[in-house]
């Protein structure tokens, strides 16, 4: 994909830089301008200064920006291509792309994939999927007992380490969750076809089943 530059879209995109995200992602155009508005919204709502902070990402997503949340830190890390601490809009429209209905499913395995991969090895490790389901149960408020937890845990290596090899490498995962639909499920926000002033709130997992880890 290319890039836009803009200068960090501090100011409205110009009509030619929306158009490339529009022609680069699964927005329309219109799409892109009403994203703009919602993405001025959350990168004003702290700081002021036309980037999206992580205060401001979580205050956005969790209506809460002092919360202290491995799934969150996970998710603005996703978003912040550029790694460097702050999203700016084409970031911001970018990884929204992968939460769009018509976006193909490989882009949404892909970006799940890379969530779970905390330390970027190319590879899932047990104490890594372990971490998150911890992070994404404290999300979602649900307690499970630490034997429930690591029944998840197995269950799923189980299934999706077909090797054996103690890691779940992006093959594995990609087969995985083709036959495990209700991993994806929450990786679609079917009103990002009609977006509002109002941030998508989102959270991968809401079940207590490892096929919705």
């Amino acid at each position: 994909m290319g890039c836009v530059s803009s200068k960090q879209f501090k100011r409205a995109p110009r009509h030619e830089d929306a158009a490339i995200l529009a022609r680069e992602t699964t927005f329309s155009l219109n799409e892109v301008e009403a994203l703009y508005e919602l993405f001025k919204k959350i990168s004003y709502s702290i700081i002021k200064d036309g980037l999206i902070h992580k205060e401001e990402f979580q205050l956005a997503l969790f209506r809460n920006s002092n919360r202290k949340n491995l799934f969150a830190d996970r998710i603005f890390d996703l978003f912040d291509l550029k790694r460097d601490g702050v999203i700016e809009f084409e970031e911001f429209v970018r990884s929204l792309h992968i939460f769009h209905p018509d976006t193909p499913i490989a882009e949404k395995i892909a970006f799940a994939f890379r969530l779970y991969d905390l330390r970027g090895t190319g590879s899932i490790e047990r104490e890594e999927l372990k971490e998150m389901v911890l992070a994404i149960l404290n999300e979602s408020e649900l307690l499970l007992s630490d034997e429930a937890v690591e029944q998840i845990v197995d269950q799923t290596f189980q299934q999706a380490d077909l090797n054996s090899d103690g890691r779940i490498d992006p093959n594995e995962w990609k087969e995985f969750a083709s036959k495990n639909p209700a991993l994806l499920k929450n990786m679609t926000l079917p009103y990002l076809k009609d977006i509002t002033m109002s941030f998508p709130s989102f959270v991968l997992y809401s079940g207590t089943g490892d096929e919705e880890l």
